[in-house]
């Protein structure tokens, strides 16, 4: 099935005032529950990373995990899990950033990625980028490098696919809502 933006755009919903007044939130829930739509974004995914050097896939809590497991299973890549501070078990390494509504803390666990790893770091959505370099931070730290991070939207008005950029850090996503 090819990939139609202006079907997977559609499913996504703006909720006005949410997690805070004043912020147009961008939820990908509808997408989980529409087969088409949900086949059209894994298989875009799989088709651009499955002839890539890519060793590891991140993830980042908790909507970036249900694209990422599918793709990890599809790509047969290790996943890996960045989460909310608290909620990983074992040794873990953490790191504080700030987003467009607050701040918070990322933690990986220790010896998830090591010297060599070739990681994709994939999120639901880039906005500010803050919880994007908290992740990389957290990866690069162990000595993975980042090949791509990837997201289904990207917010460009709020910056952060730029400051990844500006960082040497190639971006991708599906869509984008931009001034809007």
């Amino acid at each position: 099935m090819l990939y139609d933006d202006f079907y997977v755009k559609s499913l996504i919903q703006t909720v006005e005032d949410w997690p805070k007044e004043g912020i147009s939130f961008r939820d990908i829930t509808p997408i989980f529950s529409d087969p088409k739509g949900m086949r059209m974004v894994v298989d875009a995914y799989v088709h651009r990373y499955i002839a890539t050097d890519i060793t590891h896939i991140a993830c980042i809590d908790a909507r970036g995990f249900l694209i990422a497991a599918v793709l990890a299973y599809e790509l047969q890549k290790p996943l890996i899990l960045i989460r909310k501070k608290g909620k990983l078990p074992g040794k873990t390494i953490s790191q504080s950033y700030d987003l467009e509504y607050g701040s918070a803390e990322l933690e990986i666990q220790q010896g998830a990625v090591k010297e060599g790893d070739h990681v994709l770091l994939f999120d639901d959505l880039i906005a500010t980028g803050g919880t994007l370099f908290a992740a990389i931070e957290l990866l690069t730290g162990q000595g993975a490098e980042i090949k791509e991070v990837s997201a289904i939207i990207d917010l460009p008005d709020l910056g952060g696919s730029q400051k990844l950029q500006e960082n040497n850090v190639p971006v991708f996503s599906l869509c984008a809502f931009a001034g809007e």
